[in-house]
């Protein structure tokens, strides 16, 4: 897991670390049961966790988390992040 996911975790309140955790662990066992997500974000799924959101990939069974964060800004940092990554490649 990226640092800035990890950091990310680590600031959280342990009742809501906690929570991710477990969801992390869950989709870890069971891939998909995400939301899969469409338009920019397809080939992505979507793990609720009360008002935060899980999204990854299934990458040839390695579980690849991409983002961690609340509904509101998730699927904008994601957008974000994929496109420095791009970038990052070329």
């Amino acid at each position: 897991m990226p640092s800035d996911l990890l950091a990310f975790l680590k600031s959280l309140h342990p009742d809501i670390k906690r929570k991710i955790k477990a969801g992390l662990k869950y989709i870890m066992l069971k891939p998909s049961s995400g939301k899969s997500l469409k338009d920019e974000l397809e080939g992505l799924r979507s793990y609720r966790v009360g008002r935060y959101r899980i999204i990854y990939r299934d990458v040839t069974s390695i579980l690849e988390i991409i983002e961690i964060g609340e509904r509101e800004k998730v699927y904008e940092d994601t957008l974000k992040k994929l496109a420095q990554e791009k970038n990052d490649l070329h």
